[in-house]
């Protein structure tokens, strides 16, 4: 049976972004955010430029719309898997659903009903800049509503997860950061899209680490 290496990982969370795994084994990348931090989808590269962020910010080796990290706020944690392991999807489409099972069904275990998205990828006017706007394979929602977002970089060596669960969705401090509008319209569209888990995030980190021990 093959096994999944934990870690812990601390500092900055730009460098953290930019640092590529290896991929020679299972990993499971269990992050702490010291300082909110903005972060990028690779498709947002002038973004920086037309608005003036009041934190840090960086982009991630991925696609999609931005996150907004915040200590205490969002569950960030990374899946690693090589090539050659059986959990591999050629079909990149599909490549993330048992990523999402798992979540789900580290959901159930606290008591939450979690739906594992698998259609294609959902659009909408913002989901190009603001990630847990849209829905795609493999993602996990509640109530109707996507509380955790799921990454992926692939390389020839492997794939690389980044995940985020919601345990705070301050929809009013990302539109006026990136800047949305009409701002009150913004505001009301997010909260309709997207809403945090409500349950304690050390209490969803071990229900998930049950789902693979």
């Amino acid at each position: 049976m093959t096994t999944w290496t934990i870690k812990n990982s601390t500092g900055s969370v730009s460098q953290r972004h930019l640092t590529i795994p290896t991929f020679d084994m299972r990993q499971i990348i269990f992050h702490t955010v010291d300082k909110p931090t903005m972060v990028f989808g690779t498709a947002q590269k002038n973004i920086t430029k037309e608005i003036n962020l009041n934190c840090e910010f960086v982009r991630r080796k991925s696609g999609g719309g931005a996150v907004f990290l915040e200590p205490e706020g969002v569950l960030w944690v990374d899946f690693v898997i090589p090539k050659s392991d059986h959990l591999w999807e050629n079909d990149i489409g599909r490549s993330s659903l048992w990523l999402g099972e798992l979540w789900a069904k580290a959901l159930k275990e606290i008591g939450i009903e979690g739906k594992v998205h698998r259609d294609g990828l959902l659009k909408n006017r913002f989901s190009s800049q603001v990630c847990f706007a849209g829905l795609a394979t493999g993602e996990v929602s509640v109530l109707g509503k996507k509380s955790i977002g799921i990454s992926q970089r692939r390389t020839s060596e492997g794939a690389w997860f980044q995940c985020a669960a919601l345990f705070s969705w301050p929809v009013e401090k990302i539109v006026d950061m990136l800047q949305l509008k009409p701002r009150e319209k913004a505001i009301e569209d997010l909260l309709h899209l997207a809403a945090p888990i409500e349950c304690n995030s050390e209490e969803l980190a071990t229900a998930l680490l049950k789902q693979v021990f």
